[in-house]
């Protein structure tokens, strides 16, 4: 059963607690990464059929595959991920950045380029987690920043088959190449390249502790957009909340996994007693009850409040991946929410919106850190360079204060590298 906490009366401790992850995979990731950049395919071959039990021939994926995936779908679902990926497209372009120009002075001239990095890599989960919306999240900011190319990554079953769903996703975002490989040999394929699979400049996409053991391991060789920690809701709800929406609510991250993190914040300690006898009645109707089970019992909670202000305040300290206002004018709250990696607004805004649908993204940071990080976005999928040109009188304006600067910081040699051309004209 979850745990009932009235703030104020239980530690800050207890308020404010996670549950880690206790795994360590770090010696085993590491031990694959290295033979995947000494054996190449090779490696990842023998990975295939020790985890994936899967013999393959080939690890890349042939648009005879994708088209045959794509046969195997419903109809109604290639409908709906369509119109998901239309409110993602539509969503993300929003966010594109563009480069500028500062010519504001005569002879100088100062300015930044966006530029999309060549190759993102996608790492998409398979097997019984088979999640195309992690396609459309991850692949279309990716295509509307402009990459030249966009891999993805995702383990085969026994027969050596990626989920249909899965390749049928990939053909509506636009992916270029797919290959069949999953765990922390796909992210070492990824960084370091192989015979088949290129070597990206970024990774992107969930995965288990090991895929995300070895982007911590990867990065600096390329970059990554975050190390993704357990599934997490938080709900802020007045009194006026129904018991059952919000329940329902809290089951859609326990039921991701044990380790995933469901909390009830509210003002009202008689909807918190409803809540978790709602939860209680729900959590066997679920067909993943025994995940939702031991997430709530765990990792759950509800935080009785003594008001809505105070409320957000537990919530900007938790700083959730997902953020639920179940609130009459949820807008009037929205200037006070500071750290939060989505927030869903209103009564009638289930986070399952945002995880499908609505068109913002859904890889989000975990664990506190959307404090100091953000969603997935097509900001991650470029860079930014700049540039700076001076005539020579424009140069001549300013070379002796550049020089004074330099030689304060005891740098000579950036002193005079500013008034040697001066030097030579005199």
């Amino acid at each position: 059963m979850i745990k009932i906490l009235k703030y104020g009366e239980v530690p800050n401790s207890e308020i404010f607690a996670r549950t880690e992850p206790t795994v360590n995979v770090e010696a085993t990731v590491s031990e694959i990464i290295a033979n995947v950049r000494a054996k190449g395919d090779a490696a990842l071959y023998e990975y295939c059929e020790k985890f994936d039990r899967a013999k393959l021939d080939s690890l890349a994926v042939t648009p005879e595959e994708i088209d045959e995936a794509v046969a195997a779908v419903e109809p109604r679902f290639l409908e709906v991920l369509e119109k998901a990926a239309k409110n993602i497209r539509a969503f993300h372009e929003k966010q594109v950045r563009n480069s500028f120009i500062i010519n504001n002075e005569s002879g100088i001239v100062i300015g930044q380029k966006v530029i999309p990095v060549d190759r993102a890599g996608l790492y998409v989960p398979g097997g019984t987690a088979a999640y195309p919306s992690t396609v459309l999240m991850d692949a279309i900011p990716a295509k509307i920043a402009g990459c030249r190319e966009v891999v993805m990554v995702s383990p085969p079953n026994k027969e050596g088959k990626i989920n249909p769903v899965i390749l049928a996703a990939a053909k509506i975002a636009g992916i270029d190449r797919i290959f069949k490989v999953g765990g922390a040999q796909a992210v070492a394929a990824l960084a370091f390249g192989t015979e088949s699979i290129p070597k990206v400049d970024k990774i992107v996409g969930p995965g288990n502790a090991f895929v995300a053991e070895a982007k911590k391991q990867v990065y600096g060789v390329v970059s990554i957009d975050m190390i993704a920690g357990p599934s997490e809701i938080l709900i802020v709800a007045d009194g006026l909340s129904n018991p059952r929406h919000v329940a329902a609510d809290l089951l859609s991250q326990a039921e991701h996994d044990k380790m995933a993190s469901a909390v009830l914040v509210t003002d009202s300690a008689s909807l918190a007693e409803k809540v978790s006898a709602e939860l209680e009645r729900q959590i066997p109707l679920l067909e993943r009850a025994e995940i939702a089970r031991v997430s709530i019992d765990n990792n759950g909670k509800i935080i009785v409040s003594p008001t809505l202000s105070v409320a957000i305040d537990i919530a900007n300290e938790l700083a959730p991946e997902h953020l639920e206002l179940c609130v009459d004018n949820p807008f009037d709250y929205l200037d006070a929410i500071r750290h939060a990696g989505s927030i869903f607004m209103g009564r009638n805004c289930p986070e399952a919106l945002g995880d499908y649908f609505a068109g913002p993204n859904h890889t989000l940071p975990t664990s506190g850190t959307a404090k100091f990080s953000s969603p997935l976005s097509v900001d991650d999928f470029v860079k930014k360079t700049q540039y700076t040109y001076y005539t020579k009188e424009a140069l001549e304006r300013v070379a002796h204060d550049v020089e004074f600067f330099a030689t304060k910081e005891g740098l000579t040699a950036h002193a005079k590298s500013a008034v040697v051309r001066l030097e030579e004209e005199q």
